[in-house]
């Protein structure tokens, strides 16, 4: 004869309602590995605080290397991702240790986009090996994206079923990052799509400089518009499709950084050119619906020139939320993906990567 309230108790136990993780997330600006210790807990819904977050930046070695990943061969690829994961368990446990952090219910880490190639139904993150997990002596949940493409998806963005779940505040969630995505709701579905680049050109130019980033659009300010590369980048065949969509640092270097290089301007026009594009670029998305709020996480953010550019150009209520939720957005995400992992609920819409199917991805690696 069963005991019902023996049952009743062993499924309240199995139904865990409290998770303290490790999200980690390595992003195309190469601004460094986002380390995040989170305590997330479920009542009616799902709710969070950052415990602890940092940023680990990359050495001048790592930043060279990381650049080139899209030149490698799939073995140059593999020989880099035993090194890397090897460097990332390396920066963890700092993180573990600086923060002496005890209470570990799983490290859910993003690793290092290499090559994202969806529409050759290939994608590959390195940092993400089983050994991450002996390394660290943890619960490793990772490689988000791999089962996605296999599914006929995107495999990007990951992000939005957080914004969903953990920010529903907003009517649209904005991340400045390497590049920029947005996500919102349209008829009870997530939508959500890479805009344009960001960082990851802005970077690029800047360094040519002397400096890691344009610290507030500083010198982006002091540039002056190309008109006819503008125009040219606004003519770019990517912002004709329909999403789902999203870019790689590949089509960056093959559609992006050679029109710009072909006018051979300084960098503080290049730079002003670009940061028109990217205002232009996303208040034509969120300027199709009425007047909304917008949050705006991610490094781009801290970049006033451009934030007061779109504030220009949208329509909409632009808003920053606090620093931690800036800088540590995708991170504390990509720690909530691995909770949802774990628990076998999904993780990955259909609607926002356009796989046949909604599924719970990542791969769980024990120690």
């Amino acid at each position: 004869m069963i005991n019902f309230q023996w049952l009743l108790l062993f499924l309240h136990n199995m139904i865990k309602s409290r998770y303290k993780v490790i999200g980690v997330m390595s992003g195309t600006s190469l601004d460094g590995v986002d380390i995040v210790y989170v305590d997330f807990s479920l009542k009616s819904e799902w709710g969070f605080e950052i415990l602890y977050a940092e940023t680990f930046a990359y050495n001048s070695d790592w930043i060279i290397i990381l650049k080139d990943l899209v030149s490698c061969s799939i073995q140059e690829l593999k020989e880099i991702d035993k090194s890397y994961t090897l460097y990332l368990s390396k920066v963890i446990q700092d993180f573990i240790d600086k923060y002496n952090i005890v209470e570990i219910d799983a490290i859910c880490t993003h690793g290092h986009t290499a090559m994202h190639q969806p529409e050759n139904g290939f994608t590959y993150q390195i940092g993400n090996l089983p050994v991450l997990a002996k390394l660290l002596k943890q619960k490793v949940v990772c490689d988000f994206r791999v089962q996605d493409v296999a599914l006929g998806g995107q495999g990007a963005p990951l992000v939005p079923i957080g914004d969903r779940l953990l920010f529903s505040d907003y009517q649209y969630c904005l991340n400045l990052g390497g590049f920029a995505n947005i996500s919102y709701e349209i008829d009870n579905e997530r939508i959500a799509y890479d805009i344009c680049p960001v960082n990851v050109v802005l970077n690029h130019y800047v360094r040519t400089i002397g400096f890691d980033f344009d610290d507030g659009g500083s010198v982006a300010a002091a540039g002056v518009i190309n008109k006819s590369l503008l125009e040219k980048l606004n003519a770019l065949r990517f912002y004709c499709e329909e999403p789902p969509k999203s870019l790689g640092l590949e089509w960056v270097k093959k559609e992006v950084l050679p029109l710009i290089d072909s006018y051979h301007l300084e960098v503080k026009d290049v730079l002003r050119t670009f940061v028109e594009h990217i205002a232009i670029q996303i208040s034509s998305e969120i300027n199709k619906t009425e007047i909304s709020t917008v949050l705006v996480t991610g490094g781009g953010a801290y970049n006033k020139f451009l934030i007061n550019l779109l504030k220009k150009y949208a329509i909409h209520n632009i808003i920053t939320p606090s620093e931690q939720i800036v800088e540590f957005k995708e991170a504390l995400i990509f720690a909530f993906l691995g909770v949802l992992k774990i628990e076998n609920q999904v993780n990955c819409l259909k609607s926002v990567t356009g796989a046949t199917k909604n599924h719970s991805s990542g791969e769980i690696y024990l120690p």
